[in-house]
């Protein structure tokens, strides 16, 4: 029994021994250095001024078309008998009950 823990407590050290590993810092030895835009340049010569298109024509106006012809009448209808005696009553809406 002594010499289980003893060969357990030498593997726990090994094991736990191997996952510590240090961690490398990397320092620059010297600083970086930071472009700086210098100073603005002269002008540049102006270009040319391109050329102006003509304005477009506009095309004439096509005649009009002729008008149709008016049609035929409808017949008449009959004039409508009179009504009977009998009245209608229109129930009222629920809302006003």
């Amino acid at each position: 029994m002594r010499y289980l823990n003893l060969v357990a407590a030498a593997l726990t050290s090994l094991a736990l021994s191997a996952c510590d590993r240090p961690t490398t810092v990397v320092t620059p030895s010297a600083p970086v250095a930071v472009p700086v835009p210098g100073p603005a340049g002269p002008q540049g010569a102006q270009g040319t001024q391109g050329a102006s298109g003509l304005p477009a024509e506009k095309g004439e106006t096509g005649a009009t078309g002729s008008t149709g012809m008016t049609g035929a009448e409808g017949a008449k209808g009959e004039q409508g008998k009179q009504g009977g005696g009998t009245i209608v009553v229109v129930p009222a809406p629920a809302t006003q009950r």
